[in-house]
């Protein structure tokens, strides 16, 4: 199913808690990481958790660890690719086109947004 989401995709997070109860429904990000294997993606601005790092020090002595935040992945079935003309999640299709380069031709194939029709 991951074959639909690429990276740098838009896609909009369509299942789970709405924004009001705190959660990341109806939120739209780019992808940063195709988890292929395992079906998931980890899309920039959404799922947030936090992860408590060891305290050390760098040779300069600088110290680092204590609380970050960073993106955790998310299903592929949880989030939607967004349409390029409307900016609303659509399902994406696949259709072949014959390309012709230095008079050699090549079918390969197009995603597609399914409710405009647009190439994505």
């Amino acid at each position: 199913m991951a074959k639909n989401i690429k990276k740098g995709d838009l896609v909009q997070v369509i299942s789970g808690a709405s924004q009001a109860r705190g959660g990341d429904k109806g939120k739209q990000g780019r992808v940063i990481e195709v988890q292929v294997e395992k079906n998931r993606v980890i899309v920039e601005g959404v799922n947030f958790v936090t992860k408590h790092v060891r305290v050390g020090q760098t040779q300069r002595g600088t110290k680092t660890g204590g609380i970050e935040t960073h993106e955790a992945p998310i299903h592929v079935s949880n989030v939607a690719l967004v349409d390029p003309d409307t900016k609303k999640p659509t399902r994406v299709g696949f259709r072949s086109e014959t390309v012709t380069k230095d008079g050699v031709s090549k079918t390969v194939r197009v995603r597609y947004a399914k409710k405009s029709g647009k190439d994505l």
